[in-house]
Order: C-alpha cells, then sequence, then structure tokens
C-alpha cells in the first residue's frame, strides 16, 4: 500500500507540493515536473497561500518555472495565478481549450462558490492527444471532462504517472475520499467517459496524482480505477436521498461522514465543520444538474 503526502520528489522528474487550502494541510497538491532545466508547475493554488508556494518552490530549488498548466478553471485551481506570477516571475501559461474563456471571464465558473478570481489572459490552448515536451520528457494531454467541461489531465509515460487534477475523485487519505461533481457545469456522461479513459491506459501507469490530495500508487492505484465509478454513483443516491429526507446541510454532512468516512481522520466525528462547505457544493451542483429537484 503505497500514499505518497509528503511533499518533495516522488519519481524522476516530479515534486509534490503542498498547497493548502483553506489553511488546511494536505488539502491541495500542486505538481512540478521538470527536466534537463525545465519546470512547468501544474496549477497554482489559492491567492491566499500564493507567497508559501513560493517559497516552498524556492526551497526545492525548483525556480525558475517556466510553464504553468491550468487543469480546470475551478477557483482553487487558478485563483493564485497572478499574486504567484509576481512572486515568481513569468512564464508561458497553458490550459485546455475549452478553459479558454472560462479563464477570460472567471465570473460563471466562481459564482456558486462566492470566490473572486481575476481574469486570466494570453493562455496557449491545448486539445487531448497534444504533447507538452520539457527537453524530451513528453507529456500528453487527456480531455478528462465531468468534473468541469474544461478540464484536462496529462500522462508521463516516462515514469508510469497520470496527474488527473480532481477529475477521479478526491482521496485526501486512507479514510478520506469525497466524490468529484462539482458546480456550476458537472456532466455526469463526461465523467463516465473519463472513467472508462482512465480504465484504457491502466496498464501504463503506476501511480495517479491527484490534486486532493497526493500520490497513490501500487494497489492504492487499483482501488482507486475499480472504485471511482461506484464512489461516484454511490455518494451521488445518498446525497439525493438525504436531501429529499431533510435538506439543511448539517444533517446530509453527518449522514455523508458517518455513512462513507466515519474513521476519517481529516474530518473526525466531534468536529465536522470542515466538510460542510464542500458537501454544500456537491447538493448545488446536483441540484445544477437537474439530480436534485
Amino acid at each position: 500500500m503505497v500514499f505518497i503526502d509528503t511533499e518533495g520528489k516522488f519519481n524522476d522528474n516530479s515534486y509534490l507540493i503542498d498547497a493548502i487550502l483553506f489553511r488546511t494541510l494536505h488539502d491541495l497538491s500542486l505538481y512540478v515536473i521538470e527536466n534537463e532545466g525545465s519546470r512547468m508547475l501544474i496549477d497554482t493554488g489559492s491567492s491566499f497561500e500564493s507567497a508559501k508556494i513560493a517559497r516552498k518552490l524556492k526551497e526545492f530549488n525548483l525556480l525558475p518555472i517556466h510553464k504553468v498548466i491550468l487543469t480546470h478553471s475551478h477557483w482553487d485551481h487558478v485563483q493564485g495565478y497572478r499574486k504567484l506570477k509576481n512572486k515568481i516571475g513569468e512564464f508561458e501559461t497553458l490550459a485546455s481549450e475549452k478553459a479558454i474563456d472560462n479563464l477570460k471571464n472567471p465570473k460563471r465558473m466562481n459564482e456558486p462558490f462566492q470566490i473572486n478570481v481575476e481574469p486570466i489572459e494570453n493562455v496557449v490552448s491545448l486539445k487531448e492527444g497534444d504533447i507538452i515536451d520539457l527537453e524530451g520528457l513528453e507529456l500528453e494531454v487527456f480531455n478528462f471532462f465531468g468534473h468541469t467541461q474544461d478540464h484536462i489531465a496529462l500522462l508521463d509515460r516516462k515514469n508510469k504517472n497520470i496527474f488527473t487534477g480532481d477529475a477521479i475523485m478526491c482521496k485526501y487519505d486512507l479514510q478520506t475520499f469525497r466524490p468529484t461533481f462539482m458546480p456550476p457545469d458537472f456532466n455526469e456522461s463526461e465523467l463516465l467517459k473519463t472513467f472508462k479513459k482512465l480504465r484504457g491506459i491502466k496498464d501504463e501507469i503506476h501511480s495517479i496524482s491527484m490534486a486532493h490530495f497526493g500520490v497513490w500508487k501500487d494497489e492504492e492505484l487499483d482501488f482507486i480505477i475499480n472504485s471511482m465509478e461506484e464512489v461516484h454513483f454511490t455518494t451521488k443516491k445518498a446525497m439525493i436521498e438525504w436531501y429529499n429526507e431533510n435538506s439543511d446541510i448539517d444533517y446530509i454532512t453527518r449522514k455523508y461522514h458517518e455513512t462513507f468516512i466515519p474513521n476519517s481522520k481529516k474530518h473526525k466525528k466531534e468536529n465536522i465543520i470542515g466538510l460542510l462547505l464542500p458537501i454544500s457544493w456537491h447538493i448545488e451542483s446536483l441540484k445544477i444538474s437537474g439530480s436534485i429537484k
């Protein structure tokens, strides 16, 4: 059983950085891929943690950053973009062709979260099948839609690792997980296509690097691939039933905890306040997508 949640280098070319979220450790991963002096950062985190992220990049000798790739346009992956750029200098920015307008005009993507995100422009657009070449290290772009309709993943065949952002699920530790449906444009049919794509390349990967949180290998990788669809449908069904019983978010959050993550060290029964907000976002997603009437 292998779960890597420690900052630093975890394969020949990749580093994990704890970007922290809501002042909580082990909540958001950023990754740096480095080859022959060329470095690419995956996502930028929130603006509140930009100074810490810049300091960590310096501590791990990962500056300068030459490219930043944004996995998707949700606020926790892009909000820190401008502040981080001011701290570490210029870099080329890449994202899905589907993300370009969302990044330029972020209001729609971030209204459900009541978070402010400044527009991001001058972004190089990517499509499925594109190859990002870091001095000979090739990273293949996959459309991993569903969580959002502009989400991409990166496959590093040399290191047999795939960076999936939020596309599959959120699995913070062995006892704590959440599904991937989020507002404002969750799409279940596209999510099922994403699951199918990942299953199709499972023999090419030995690890999966998630944004929330860390790197999963060996039997844990197999477990994630084998259970991701079940996690989606069981959590969705349960939340719809609980909402119809009692629409109070406190009630739904307590039910989620006792049903799915009773032994979580991240969200303990006595203090599950940190779970309330993401559960409210899950419910909002189910409303927007029509699953909750």
